[in-house]
């Protein structure tokens, strides 16, 4: 079969169509991959690997999720320069943005001498008035540095634990860096003596927050020591110091080293001072630690460069004499030794051994017993005794005796002063030693009375000392003073106070809570002559105000108690509107007006001069005090009391006189009346608006019982039931 022209014609296009459309495949996806490939290597040698590169034709596709906007365009940028930025399709996604996360908020709080300076991101929304009024209390405005900052998140959940702590150690610390945060408080300072630092960091325990950790550092100058003295014994309680003193961390090291040689237990205390006789000091602790230890039983004490070594009887004289002679040959050139072997003991003769003794109870009752030489050292020594302990304490039983060895007076006189530095205890003079023991608050008491010894007594002498700790008698951890209890309940109604409702006297709702935070910062105050004040604004009538803050201060004073807090030396006090702390004028002022306020009272403080409630005639009420009475009964006339019906006249104010039962009556005849220059009370022309003021709300004409009240509104009745 012959093809005809036409079909090969049409064959031919056929085939070239299809040979096209098959380079055409070829060339394209050639293209495709070489873009691709491209385009990827370009994004990760620009560290976008996170990127994805797709090609259709002359196309290219970007997929992925970039971190942020910014690196999203820098991909279509890092594609737009291989292949053209019209051929590059974006269809990237950007990673949701996240919630903003709230700052650590911080504050800096730096106080010293120069005054108080305030660095720091806090909340917004926490309220600054109670450290800006304390850092004003503190010091003037002008060295006050407020470099607050704020940023609008919530305040942290313990933030304001933090800060009350943070600001009682304001208050307490005059020279401090406090760092407060929700997350903890961090407390550094300096005191001006051991003793302080002792009692700061008391205060401070006692006010630890719950729930925020705490660190407190506080540094005390190394005190001056003098006599600088060591003194080392081992007896029937074995190895131990009764003073240690070293001049650097080094020599206290050294020491503290030879004392865990000498099988001293634990880690005995050595004070940081000022003093050391000399560079050689640890040097002589060492020799004079280490050759005791050898003797195995005695004492040693190091009083600047003088040294004396007091041997036990039972050590032999062989060994005494070989470590005594090695110690001579140790100890540096500067220290000189003194070294003594006490006798064995040998029978008494018929008047028993020579001893004075001292005793100190512990309400503070002295007795003296044992030989004197002569009435000249018994007049001395009663002297001595009386002004250290009390003229009033003093029981003298001695007798006299002129054959006591030389030197018994000034050992008398030394060992009574030892013993004043106790509580408690017992003093024993011999010949040969001088022993005190007993109980004391001052965790320093045995060295110090170690060194007023071996001053004292010179070198040679031998003493003892045997004092107990008893941390009830330590000052530093005592209850907190009248004063202290003060403080500590004022900053409690600092951050908030006790609010009412407007004529009420009922602690209701986060009143209670505030309760709750007195009765725990009051809580070892027992016995503190604290005064309960509830005070008004001026609105209202002046007797209602009086008797509505009377009240109040009552009705605190009865939540304590219901609590568990001992307020036996609590008193409640009302004073109206007697005492305003704000300008009543304005509404922030009446506010803050009403209150309740402590101050401390004492039994021996004279009483305010009465005076009588002046009472305006038609006072205006608008809320403060409790609703006025409603109206008097027909037959009562306002300003004509005891005019009723079948009522006799009151009489003149004049002629009226209370009495010791409350109630008015004519003053005798023969006795005039007292002048108001010498009572200080005024009473008001007209007895009626007097009586007008104290009515109840019945309009009930009966006066009930009277009473004095210190301050402006001082005369008023006592509550009816």
């Amino acid at each position: 079969m012959r093809l005809t022209p036409a079909i090969l014609t049409v064959a031919s296009f056929a085939c070239a169509a299809l040979l096209s459309f098959l380079m055409a495949l070829a060339v394209g996806g050639a293209l495709e991959s070489r873009s691709q490939r491209h385009v990827t290597r370009a994004l990760v040698a620009n560290g976008l690997d996170w990127a994805s590169a797709s090609a259709d034709g002359l196309l290219v596709t970007l997929t992925g999720t970039a971190p942020t906007e910014t690196i999203r365009f820098r991909a279509t940028t890092v594609a737009g320069r291989v292949v053209g930025a019209s051929r590059v399709i974006d269809a990237m996604e950007v990673t949701p943005t996240k919630a903003l996360t709230a700052p650590r908020f911080s504050l800096e709080l730096l106080r010293n001498d120069d005054g108080i300076s305030m660095i720091g991101l806090v909340p917004a929304a926490w309220k600054t008035d109670a450290l800006l009024t304390t850092a004003r209390q503190l010091a003037p405005a002008e060295s006050l540095a407020n470099m607050l900052e704020t940023a609008d998140f919530p305040v942290p959940a313990t933030w304001d634990t933090a800060m009350e702590f943070g600001l009682v150690a304001l208050r307490l610390l005059p020279r401090s860096k406090i760092s407060v945060a929700a997350d903890g408080v961090q407390v550094t300072a300096i005191s001006d003596s051991p003793a302080q630092k002792r009692r700061f960091e008391a205060d401070l325990g006692r006010a630890l927050p719950q729930g925020v950790p705490t660190q407190i550092t506080i540094s005390a100058p190394r005190p001056v020591i003098a006599p600088f003295t060591l003194r080392f014994v081992i007896d029937d309680g074995g190895p131990r110091f009764d003073a240690c003193a070293a001049d650097s961390e080094r020599s206290q090291s050294r020491i503290l080293n030879a004392a865990r040689l000498a099988q001293v237990p634990g880690t005995p205390a050595c004070t940081l001072g000022l003093g050391a006789p000399s560079p050689r000091w640890p040097d002589a602790a060492e020799a004079v630690i280490a050759a005791l230890a050898e003797l195995g039983a005695g004492s040693v004490t190091i009083s600047d460069v003088d040294v004396t070594l007091i041997a036990d009887s039972t050590v032999a004289q062989t060994d005494f004499d070989r470590v005594i002679g090695e110690l001579t040959t140790r100890l540096p050139d500067v220290f000189s030794l003194k070294s003594t072997l006490t006798p064995r003991p040998q029978a008494e003769g018929p008047q028993g051994p020579a001893q004075f003794t001292a005793t100190v109870s512990p309400e503070g009752a002295v007795q003296l017993r044992g030989r004197l030489v002569d009435e000249r050292m018994r007049d001395a020594v009663e002297a001595f005794a009386r002004a250290r302990f009390g003229a009033t304490n003093i029981y003298t039983a001695a007798r006299l005796d002129d054959s006591l060895p030389n030197g018994w007076g000034v050992r008398v006189l030394a060992g009574l002063a030892a013993l004043a530095e106790l509580h408690n205890g017992a003093l024993l003079v011999e010949p040969d030693r001088v022993a005190v023991r007993g109980v004391t608050g001052n965790k320093e008491a045995r060295s110090e009375i170690s060194r007023l010894l071996s001053d004292r007594l010179g070198q040679g002498a031998g003493f003892s000392v045997d004092v107990t700790y008893n941390e009830k008698l330590d000052p530093a951890r005592a209850l907190p003073t009248p004063a202290e209890c003060l403080a500590l309940a004022s900053a409690v109604l600092d951050r908030r106070q006790i609010t009412f409702a407007p004529g009420k006297a009922e602690i209701e709702g986060e009143s209670n809570a505030i309760i709750g935070e007195l009765v725990d910062a009051l809580a070892d105050c027992t016995g503190t002559p604290l005064e309960i004040g509830g005070h008004t604004d001026s609105q209202g009538r002046a007797a209602t105000n009086l008797d509505l803050s009377q009240q109040r201060a009552e009705a605190v004073l009865t939540a304590l108690d219901t609590r568990g807090l001992d307020t036996s030396e609590m008193s409640a006090r009302g004073y109206g509107a007697a005492e305003p702390i704000a300008d009543n004028a304005t509404e922030e002022g009446r506010v803050a007006n009403r209150r309740i306020a402590l101050k401390l009272v004492s039994p021996d403080d004279p009483p305010d001069a009465p005076a009588l409630i002046q009472i305006d005639p038609e006072p205006e009420d608008d809320g403060e005090a409790l609703p006025p009475p409603p109206d008097r009964p027909d037959d009562l006339v306002p300003g004509e009391i005891g005019e009723a019906e079948g009522d006799e006249p009151m009489g003149d104010a004049g002629d009226l006189e209370m009495g010791d039962d409350g109630e008015f009556t004519d003053p005798p005849p023969e006795e005039p009346a007292a002048d108001a220059a010498e009572t200080g009370v005024t009473r008001p022309a007209d007895a009626g608006a007097l009586i007008r003021g104290v009515l109840g709300a019945d309009g009930d004409p009966e006066l009930g019982e009277w009473r004095e009240t210190a301050g402006p509104t001082a005369l008023r009745p006592k509550s009816r039931p």
